[in-house]
Formats: C-alpha cells, structure tokens, sequence
C-alpha cells in the first residue's frame, strides 16, 4: 500500500475527469423528471465498477431506481467487504443561490463545487479509485462487493425488499460506507452513530377556495394562521418536543459518556460564523454536539400556501401545507413516533380545519460498536494517513438503511466519511475539498489491508 500516495499523484486530473462525467448527470430522485438520469447515473456506475477491475457488475432492478452491484472475489475464504453508496442526489433549489452551475463541477478554492460533490458521489467515487489502485498493484487483499443505491436521499425505499430478495449474493463480513463526515479535516473522526428520522407532509384545508382576505377575514379561519399555531404546539421554548409519548423511548446517555463526547473539538464561534447566526438553539440542559447527536429534534423543512407571487394579492387562502420531520436517537421507533406525530397534530387541529398527515419516509438510528475488527481497521488507516487518532463521534444525520442492513443482512456497518460540516450537503453550494478526496482515496487501501490482517 506504500505506494498509494504516488499513484493518486499520477492519476489525479483522471479520477477528477471521471468524477465530474459522474456528476453532470443530474440523478435527483425525489424529481419523478429525472427518472432517466437515475438510469444513466446507474450505468455510469456499473462503467466505473468495471473499469476499476471488477469482475463483474450489473445494474439491477428494484420496484423504484435501481441498485448497481459489481463484485471482485478473489478467494472465497478471504474476508469480504461490501461498499455502499448511493448515486442519487438532492435537488438544487434555491437555484439562485449557487454561485456555480449545480450539474457543472468546478474546481475553485482547493475544493469541488458541485451537487453531489460530497453527498455521495464524491465520497462513493473514492471507493472505486482505491479498489482501482488495489487490483491494479495486484494488493487487494479482501473480496470486495459494490452496491450503489439510487434512492438513499428518499429514504431507500426499495432497498430493504432488495436485501431480502438477494442475502446470498450480498454476504459479507462489513459493510464500508462512506457517507459521513469528519470534525475537521485535521481532526479525523469516524461515525458511531446515527440518527433515525420520521418525515411527514401535512396539509391543512379551511375554506373550499381561497377567499377575498377583506369580505372574510376575521371571520373564517385561515389554514397558514393555524398550521403555524399547530406547528407551535409541537415544541416549547425549551425545545422539548411535546408529543405525548416522544421520550419513552429514549436512552439518557450516561454522565460518562457525556464527558467522553465533550472532549471532542468543538469550537461555538466558529461554529456560528460559519453558518452566520448569532445564537445558537436547541434543547435546554444539553450541549451543541449533544443536541445533534444523542438528542431527537423537530423541525418544518418546508411551508407553503396562498399567494407567494411577485407583488400583493389579498387572499385567505384555502389551504396550507409544510413538510415536518423528526430526527430520532437509536431505540425510537420511526414507525411509532411517526403514529405518534399524526395523532397528536391530528387532536390539535380546531374544528374550523381538516387535517391530512401523510407518512413520507423514514428509518431506525444505528450505532456501531468501537471494538469490532472494522472500526480498529478504519482506526489504524485514519491513523497512518491523518498521523492523528480518530475520534468517535456521533452524527446528527441519518442514513435510513444502515440499520436495515444490520436487521436484513446481519451486518454491522462501519461509518468512514470524510466530508466536513462545510461542504453544505443538501444545500446551494455543495462542495468537498480536495485535500480530503485524496486523503479518502489513500485511507480506504490501509483500511483493507488491516482489516484482512484482523
């Protein structure tokens, strides 16, 4: 593996080429307009797979976008990992707010800008240019198996049916993703923990057309007046969310494992500038790092109704509607707290309103032990590139089907990301530094070759 720092050297301009012909298709899967690209992004990855020197690869068929998976075994008694990434990315509104075009990656400031830069093809692509260096310099010392989702960002709904209907061909010994982040990127860290999520739209009717807001208003309710009312009654001003029932579930981390977590590296002005807030929020009693990783929270992703329009035009209008979700800490039911939320918003609409929740998508938290072989392996390889020990931290985000594969495949997975909280995933601007490209690139190697020493 020693010579992995040259050969990134020497291919460098290729894998970035390779990568942006990845990255112009605009495979958003939430955007049934796009349902082409979610082809093209998948046969692109089956080109990739093979190129690299898979044995084989496939793109398969699911009952929505399709899984692409590639395969190299080289001895049916040597350990196997299982890559996992996804192809699919979120979509770029508000498109105004890019100072570069989404679909066009460019290079500026040491980093890739672009939709999907991090989020995941960046991080997946690396994956394909370490196996890559590994068949070619005849070192790759595990069976390696790709599978490259094109539904993660709509929560996977077709993955868990797929894990089912092909366990034999998936067997593995650990699956290796990379689709999280690092506190720094002269911090290396690894993801213990996820969270799980619940996601809804709600719809809330008044009137059966919008109405002129001066011949009615005052007398008949306005649907956006009591939708932000209700969402209101979801949370106090501590940031407790008051759903009844919400915290059964949840397990109080220990006074120990608090202070462990504080030891993490965590600068609040920085923190603050750069996302340019003043203040900080969130639930009362715990710190920064606890609120987005061993705390659920509650949050509207999106609200709309009546006339948005350039201009004034004075209606009540007759509907209105926001998507809403929930990140949950592991041992909370999503399908619970998901039943959970549509009673309670359901039992505090007045009766001038009907309510509609619908249950969008959502997923289990997952946590992964620190003493299993994997995690000593991405350990040792964060160690030998970064010259630093990795931190455990957990991760505010979720990544639905982890813990689907630990409960259909029997699985653990190992979280090594190599994104950072500036890479403005899901956002305008997303973007992934090229200094931790590389360093992904040169980790992955080391990682295969302790965890076959294990």
């Amino acid at each position: 593996m020693e010579n992995i720092k040259n050969y990134i050297e020497e291919n460098k301009d290729r894998f970035l080429e390779e990568l942006f012909e990845l990255i112009r298709i605009p495979s958003i899967s939430s955007i049934k307009e796009h349902k082409d690209d979610m082809m093209k992004a998948a046969e692109k990855w089956k080109e990739i797979i093979l190129a690299a020197g898979g044995d084989k690869a496939e793109v398969m068929p699911t009952d929505g976008n399709p899984v692409v998976y590639g395969e190299k075994i080289i001895d049916e008694n040597a350990p196997t990992v299982l890559v996992y990434g996804h192809y699919d990315v979120m979509p770029v509104d508000p498109v105004d707010l890019w100072n570069t075009t989404p679909f066009e990656p460019v290079i500026k400031d040491g980093k890739i800008w672009a939709r999907g830069a991090d989020d995941d093809k960046g991080q997946a692509f690396m994956h394909a240019k370490a196996f890559e260096f590994m068949v070619k310099n005849n070192n790759l010392p595990c069976n390696v198996k790709f599978m490259i989702e094109g539904e993660e960002e709509i929560g996977s709904p077709s993955l868990g049916k797929f894990c089912d209907e092909n366990k034999e061909l998936l067997k593995a010994d650990i699956i290796l993703v990379s689709d999280t982040g690092m506190i720094a990127e002269d911090i290396p860290s690894i993801t213990t923990g996820l969270r799980g999520l619940s996601y809804w739209e709600v719809e809330v009717t008044g009137p059966n057309r919008d109405l002129h807001s001066g011949l009615f208003g005052g007398a008949v309710a306005n649907p956006i007046n009591i939708l932000a009312k209700m969402i209101a009654q979801t949370t106090d001003d501590d940031g407790k969310i008051l759903i009844p029932g919400f915290y059964d579930d949840v397990i109080e981390c220990s006074d120990a494992e608090r202070e462990l977590m504080a030891k993490a590296p965590f600068n609040e002005e920085e923190y603050k500038k750069a996302i340019d807030v003043k203040e900080l929020a969130g639930e009362k009693g715990y710190t920064t790092g606890e609120r987005t990783g061993i705390r659920p929270s509650f949050d509207v992703c999106g609200i709309w109704g009546g006339y948005t329009g350039e201009g004034a035009k004075t209606v009540l209008p007759s509907k209105a509607s926001a998507k809403i979700s929930t990140r949950l800490v592991p041992n909370q039911d999503n399908v619970k707290i998901s039943e959970m939320f549509k009673e309670y918003f359901e039992s505090i609409a007045p009766a001038s309103v009907k309510v509609k929740v619908t249950p969008l998508h959502g997923g289990q938290g997952y946590v992964c032990p620190i003493d299993i072989p994997a995690y000593e392996a991405a350990e040792k390889a964060l160690q030998k590139v970064y010259g630093k020990q990795a931190v455990p931290v957990r991760s505010g985000g979720s990544i639905p089907i982890i813990s689907t594969f630990e409960e259909k495949l029997g699985l653990k997975s190992v979280l090594m990301g190599f994104g950072l909280e500036s890479d403005a995933i899901h956002s305008p601007n997303e973007n992934y530094p090229l200094n931790q490209f590389f360093n992904g690139i040169e980790s992955l190697p080391w990682f295969y070759k302790y965890f076959a020493e294990m």
